[in-house]
């Protein structure tokens, strides 16, 4: 039977991370696996913090790099509150972001991107993969009441987390997808919400990792602790039978 790595070194596929609050650090673990088992994926699309890892990873820095920057932050790096729609303003954040991204625009990337916001207007999911990285990347990761939300082409839009908490928007039809999912913790969503679950689709094999922490603003120390447990978990994974393309692959 083939191991879940097999699956992936097969054919292309896409890479698509979850939103997770903060879950930033535990997608780069995973990263870091993928990335020393030599498999690199043809297209990244995400949601919040799988916008934040996977725009990292396609604007040219490697896992190794993107670990270095995300476990070297600190709570001063993007706590700028100020009157708005939201505790932080966000300017802070986006600086960092400008700092961290090799590439400044969507098609300057070397891993076609695709990331998903929410328009307030019309309560809807936005797929943007052109235009500038940084305001699209603070998008999907302005998580509402903590971050202001930003205006993209005159409308006001925030985490992309909120209707598309899996990241999927962007994949497009037939494409085989490596899916990384963060376990949600919020107490907002219902139990039975079908975003908490793991998706249903031809072509896409799934990783959800138990037990790994998970960070906040004021738990940042915790990311060199979840960067290791996710990279050990997922070599685990990848070393393990999957049993079809649309298997659903968890690892404890």
């Amino acid at each position: 039977m083939n191991t879940l790595a097999d699956w992936l070194a097969a054919e292309p596929f896409t890479l698509t991370m979850s939103s997770g609050f903060f879950g930033f650090f535990c997608h780069a673990g995973m990263l870091a696996a993928l990335d020393e088992a030599g498999l690199r994926p043809a297209r990244i699309t995400g949601s919040s913090a799988g916008a934040l890892a996977g725009s990292a990873i396609a604007a040219g820095l490697d896992a190794r790099e993107l670990i270095a920057e995300l476990t070297a932050l600190t709570r001063a790096d993007f706590w700028d509150p100020g009157f708005g729609a939201g505790l932080l303003k966000g300017a802070l954040f986006r600086e960092r972001l400008a700092r961290l991204l090799p590439a400044q625009r969507f098609d300057q990337c070397v891993i076609p991107l695709a990331v998903s916001v929410h328009q307030w207007a019309g309560r809807e999911t936005r797929v943007i993969d052109h235009g500038e990285l940084v305001p699209a990347v603070y998008a999907s990761c302005a998580v509402p009441v903590l971050f202001h939300p930003i205006r993209l082409d005159g409308r006001l839009t925030s985490d992309g987390g909120i209707a598309d908490r899996w990241g999927l928007a962007g994949v497009r039809e037939g494409e085989r997808v490596f899916y990384h999912h963060l376990g949600s913790r919020s107490p907002w969503r219902r139990k039975d919400d079908p975003a908490l679950q793991l998706p249903q689709r031809a072509n896409l094999a799934a990783l959800e990792l138990y037990g790994i922490p998970r960070s906040g603003p004021n738990k940042l120390a915790l990311g060199p602790h979840i960067v290791e447990a996710a990279q050990h978990a997922t070599r685990l994974a990848l070393g393990s039978p999957v049993g079809s393309d649309s298997a659903h692959h968890r690892t404890l």
